[in-house]
């Protein structure tokens, strides 16, 4: 699982060990919010209206999840196929899926410092300014936790971020496989 605030390069970091670990899924989430104009429904995400969350929350469907979430349906049928899962989930998330699965792999991706991440949140222009303050304030809470996690990552330089990312993914593989 890999977690860290909105802007810290998640995504980017994911992409960069895939392209060492073709065989590494990821786990597309579901979300409530609208779908942005270069989204696609099922590859970005699965974008459901708040009933059919709310239905699929009540059913268990989710390993974790509020506004987003994991389908447990997603990981179960690519975990029974034979492959590996990363998600990208976020702290709250990430907890719950601890509760639940107490041997995954906990990654943080961190910011080198706030104003960093205030930065990229800022010149990403998918964000007001009252989205980027609230990024924020959550930020300042999910870097709190950090030390909850099994593994941190600061993306400070990204080739030695995402080469540290895939070396813990490596690992992990290595002990799932006997």
């Amino acid at each position: 699982m890999i977690s860290g605030p909105s802007g810290v390069g998640k995504g980017t970091l994911i992409a960069r060990a895939r392209e060492s670990l073709p065989e590494l899924l990821v786990a597309t989430s579901a979300t409530t919010r609208p779908r942005r104009p270069a989204e696609t429904d099922g590859r970005e995400y699965h974008f459901l209206s708040d009933q059919e969350f709310a239905r699929l929350a009540g059913e268990g469907a989710f390993l974790a999840g509020h506004r987003y979430g994991t389908l447990r349906s997603e990981v179960e049928r690519r975990l029974a196929d034979g492959s590996s899962v990363v998600l990208e989930i976020d702290v709250p998330g990430a907890r719950e899926i601890r509760r639940q699965v107490p041997d995954a792999v906990l990654v943080f991706i961190a910011p080198p410092d706030l104003a960093d991440l205030e930065s990229r949140l800022a010149v990403r222009g998918t964000n007001s300014a009252d989205e980027v303050a609230e990024r924020m304030a959550i930020a300042r809470d999910e870097m709190a936790a950090a030390a909850e996690f099994g593994h941190v990552i600061v993306n400070d330089d990204l080739n030695r971020a995402a080469a540290d990312l895939t070396h813990v993914i490596r690992q992990a593989l290595q002990e799932e496989r006997p």
